[in-house]
């Protein structure tokens, strides 16, 4: 890939207006979001066949961080310049993308304004709910159980040794959460944990018979939404793109994003519907019921990314609220479900 941007100061009407097949007359630059992994700019643009706004999305500007995040950044260009095309899920239109051998990239996204981003510390409403699962069966179904997936060397799916490695650093990351979060991890939760982590290796090698794109985070605060409720939800920042058993996504989602009472009123009803996208999707051979255990299995991945998320994250009050409250929810659907016995009787192992 070619036309790499290596600092704002390089978002110049010269530099913008080959790649984006127009003419680019002046360039305001505005920047947006927090930069923990990487730097997003909103650039308003006057010309002539240009958009009149876009989200441009670089690297981090320390050196050492770009090399340890390069495979998220990978990620998420090749998403846009080799995946995108190939599925159905909404994310911004993508006007430009460029890929370095160093972590450098460069991205020139749609601009989603006024579309909100979702707040994952108060929850989602079932009308938003249901908007998003439709949207990831968009992402799943169309590639469901597609070969070609596992012939790309740069998206792979857990082998042995990861899930090893995965469970020793799950545990540790568990311990280090319980010690900065103190009393907010209820008892009970802290034992869900601890059981979670004890078959880690081996659920994260199961069924594997079924796999799909796994966007990896589907969560309320990586999806924007239209304004005055209206459907249409987008989902972005795709660093975390795998593949696996796709409920990983969808448990993730409804277990972490929606308020405890709320999932457990409606979450039989997002699953039907979620099955349905797929179906409409061309997935078959794939009941209603096959789903749901999915969906029980599946949702340990709640816990998982939100350990470590908070674990390796950068610490904010808001973060630890809001990895607090996810590790709630997901611990209580992992209770509510009974999963851990469905992870038990899958890999030969029974916890209580």
């Amino acid at each position: 890939m070619t036309g790499l941007f290596l600092s704002v100061d390089e978002f110049t009407p010269d530099r913008l207006s080959p790649v984006l097949g127009g003419t680019v007359r002046s360039v305001g630059i505005e920047r947006i979001g927090t930069g923990q992994i990487g730097l997003c700019y909103r650039l308003t643009l006057a010309g002539d066949d240009v958009p009149s706004t876009l989200v441009a999305k670089l690297p981090a500007s320390d050196e050492a961080t770009r090399r340890m995040l390069a495979g998220a950044y990978r990620g998420e260009a090749r998403f846009y310049s080799d995946i995108a095309s190939s599925v159905a899920v909404r994310t911004p239109a993508c006007y430009h993308v460029a890929l370095g051998a160093d972590g450098e990239f460069t991205l020139l996204l749609e601009d989603a304004a006024p579309a909100r981003p979702g707040d994952q510390l108060s929850g989602c409403d079932p009308d938003e709910a249901h908007d998003a699962v439709r949207n990831l069966a968009g992402l799943h179904g169309p590639r469901w159980c597609d070969p070609g997936l596992h012939e790309l060397d740069w998206l792979t799916p857990t082998d042995g040794a990861q899930a090893r490695l995965l469970a020793e650093l799950y545990g540790q990351a568990i311990e280090a959460s319980f010690e900065g979060l103190g009393d907010i991890v209820a008892a009970g939760d802290r034992d869900t944990l601890r059981a979670c982590a004890d078959v880690t290796e081996a659920w994260a090698l199961a069924r594997t018979r079924r796999f799909a794109l796994l966007h990896g985070d589907y969560r309320l605060d990586n999806l924007l939404f239209p304004p005055g409720g209206e459907a249409g939800v987008v989902a972005v920042d795709w660093q975390t793109l795998t593949v696996g058993l796709p409920a990983r996504d969808l448990s993730y989602f409804i277990g972490t994003g929606l308020s405890i009472p709320a999932r457990r009123e409606h979450e039989k009803a997002l699953l039907a519907t979620y099955h349905r996208a797929l179906l409409c999707h061309g997935v078959d051979g794939y009941g209603l019921r096959e789903c749901w255990d999915d969906y029980r299995f599946a949702m340990l991945q709640g816990p998982l990314v939100s350990v470590f998320g908070y674990a390796y994250g950068t610490r904010t009050e808001r973060g630890d609220r809001m990895f607090a409250a996810m590790l709630a929810r997901s611990c209580a659907a992992i209770r509510d479900l009974d999963s851990l016995t469905v992870v038990a009787q899958n890999v030969g192992r029974r916890h209580g």
